[in-house]
């Protein structure tokens, strides 16, 4: 950044104006601008859904939809973080973010970020206790553990990031400060400071880093232990049931860190600014996106609770589905 754009009053906080995505035409504003509406509204609309059946029907009080709800209910604020400020940028062109706005975002972002991959640990957990421990599942279980497991998913998540933004928010910046992304993300801030970036920008490589690959991690080590729990099974039709009740979740698994890879190999390869800003959109829509998709197309008991929401049978008929 040049001398001018940092010459701003260092007792005046600066202005974020965010650039958006730099080639996009403006003319392309308003049709990107329908499916980033779409897209949220699908995610609004399907995490609830999945929120109230779950809260609604007494078959699914499980320690498998208790931890659904704490996904569906996070994938509804980490996409609540960024996307109306996207949408706002892309319909009345508000490209500008006040200082304690944009590190609110940015720590909403990150925390909520750090949040998903830690309770897709916990319910990689609990699929490995309940497929390899069967017998001890009641009594490992508890609503108290799952209480707990989940609280430090959220709790660990929300204390990780406070480092990084708090360095951050220290760092020189202009009285406009442009940042080259469609919300205040930790790499494009840092990038639009007046200070050396190289620190900061080493120490989020590193929070992403223990954010992405230990979760991936446990999650792959539960599931070397269900899948060598699952061989042991005699009948086709017990390992075939046995992997039913994980298949949502290693879908989640897999479309959470697919985006995780886009963004990451949008960032790493030598491509244009705009790819990389994509890349990372697409990490903050398409995992909230396909959670609830997966979980009421292949769950039965969750389409089912949701059928029962949607058509409630009437005093003549059974209760049963």
């Amino acid at each position: 950044m040049d001398a001018t754009a940092c010459n701003g009053s260092r007792d005046s906080s600066p202005i974020f104006y965010l650039v958006g995505i730099p080639s996009l035409q403006e003319f392309l504003f308003l049709p990107v601008f329908f499916i980033f509406l779409f897209f949220y509204l699908l995610i609004l609309v399907g995490n609830t859904l999945i929120l109230v059946a779950v809260v609604a029907e007494p078959s699914l009080h499980k320690p498998m939809y208790f931890f659904l709800i704490n996904l569906s209910a996070l994938d509804i604020l980490f996409t609540t973080s960024t996307v109306p400020k996207m949408l706002s940028l892309l319909l009345l062109g508000d490209r500008f973010l006040s200082f304690p706005a944009c590190f609110l975002q940015m720590y909403l972002f990150h925390s909520f970020s750090c949040s998903e991959a830690f309770i897709l640990v916990v319910m990689a957990y609990d699929r490995y206790v309940a497929i390899c421990r069967p017998l001890h599942y009641p009594v490992h279980m508890t609503p108290q553990t799952n209480a707990a497991l989940a609280a430090s998913a959220w709790l660990a998540a929300l204390l990780l990031p406070i480092p990084a933004v708090v360095q951050t928010s220290h760092m020189a910046f202009g009285s406009v400060a442009h940042v080259y992304h469609c919300f205040c993300d930790h790499l494009a801030v840092v990038q639009a400071s007046c200070s050396d970036t190289t620190p900061q920008t080493f120490m989020g490589f590193c929070i992403a880093m223990v954010v992405s690959f230990l979760p991936l991690l446990l999650v792959l080590l539960s599931y070397a232990h269900i899948l060598a729990s699952v061989l042991r099974i005699s009948s086709q039709e017990g390992r075939s049931k046995a992997f039913s009740t994980c298949s949502s979740h290693l879908l989640v698994v897999g479309t959470y860190y697919s985006s995780i890879a886009i963004s990451y190999v949008s960032y790493r390869a030598d491509l244009p600014l705009d790819f990389h800003i994509m890349g990372n959109v697409v990490y903050a829509i398409l995992t909230p996106v396909f959670n609830p998709l997966i979980y009421t197309l292949r769950n039965k008991d969750v389409k089912a609770a949701i059928t029962k929401m949607a058509c409630p049978q009437g005093p003549g008929h059974s209760g049963d589905l």
